[in-house]
């Protein structure tokens, strides 16, 4: 801020507070984060991959200063047959009344039914774009909520068991977030909900999906108009299909929530979600998306 005479900067001050307070996302961090889970390998409920991949998460949100919650459920995977605990991860920052939830699924596909090769489609799904990415965002975000206290709460909740689901079937998909719905362990009921999934894409293109724009237009109209006041270019005001996701059944426990979704990913459930398939700078996008709206809401 430039030194203007001392009665008018004190008239400026809280004027300019709210940007420049708002911190920079970390995007090399975060692509980090995205590596650090693929590492881990397929995130599937209940496999080795999944148990480490919790403790990494819960680790990275304590760390962060957050209030952090495990929220275990039976789960019984209809792609595997088997019986296993999933487990969703919550955390809480801040006591504020007002508050948002920012969320994103964290597990992987068991098999790669997408993949073109039919001798790859009983191989798990690496999930570097389809659950890695949003994760690793929220995560960063976090890092910065450590330095940083925003204005408003904000709960940061990863949903496991979301990507077993069978085709035709909607009730056998986002089983985490179906349980969280009916069972918000969090502070208070958020104003509204953002979720973040596949938004790693290296040709990252984010338009309005079906859902959010029908049952949530006054929050789509924030998130996209601030995208656009923040040129942002690959948030498109361009109405994509209507896709069954985690949002839905924040949606039926009364939460206004929006699906932050580019779908139109070539490696989606194939072999080839990997991270050389996503990039920091996509996970710049959103992340700096989602700063804004926390710090200047």
């Amino acid at each position: 801020m430039r030194q203007f005479h001392l009665f008018i900067l004190f008239i400026l001050l809280p004027l300019g507070c709210s940007h420049s307070q708002t911190p920079a996302f970390d995007a090399q961090r975060a692509f980090g984060f995205l590596e650090a889970q693929c590492d881990f390998g397929p995130r599937i409920p209940g496999s080795e991959g999944s148990r480490k991949c919790i403790d990494f998460m819960v680790q990275q949100l304590q760390n962060a200063g957050g209030q952090v919650q495990k929220q275990p459920f039976a789960f019984s995977n209809p792609l595997t047959g088997e019986n296993v605990t999933a487990t969703n991860v919550i955390a809480s920052f801040g006591s504020q009344k007002k508050r948002i939830l920012l969320c994103a699924h964290w597990d992987t596909r068991p098999y790669a039914d997408e993949d073109p090769d039919p001798a790859k489609r009983r191989e798990p799904v690496p999930g570097a774009n389809d659950g890695a990415s949003g994760v690793a965002v929220l995560l960063e975000l976090a890092e910065q909520f450590k330095t940083q206290p925003p204005p408003i709460g904000v709960d940061i909740v990863l949903f496991d068991a979301e990507d077993s689901g069978i085709a035709g079937s909607d009730q056998s998909w986002c089983q985490g977030s179906r349980y969280f719905a009916r069972n918000p362990i969090v502070p208070n009921f958020p104003e509204y909900a953002i979720l973040l999934d596949m938004i790693g894409d290296k040709d990252l293109r984010i338009p309005i999906e079906g859902f959010s724009n029908h049952y949530a237009s006054n929050i789509v109209q924030k998130v996209w108009g601030r995208a656009e006041a923040m040129g942002l270019a690959p948030f498109v005001r361009q109405s994509t299909g209507y896709v069954v996701d985690d949002h839905l059944e924040l949606m039926k426990a009364g939460m206004q929530a929006v699906d932050l979704i580019d779908f139109d990913y070539p490696y989606w459930h194939t072999v080839e979600d990997l991270p050389d398939k996503c990039s920091a700078e996509s996970l710049e996008v959103t992340g700096r998306l989602l700063l804004s709206l926390v710090y200047t809401p």
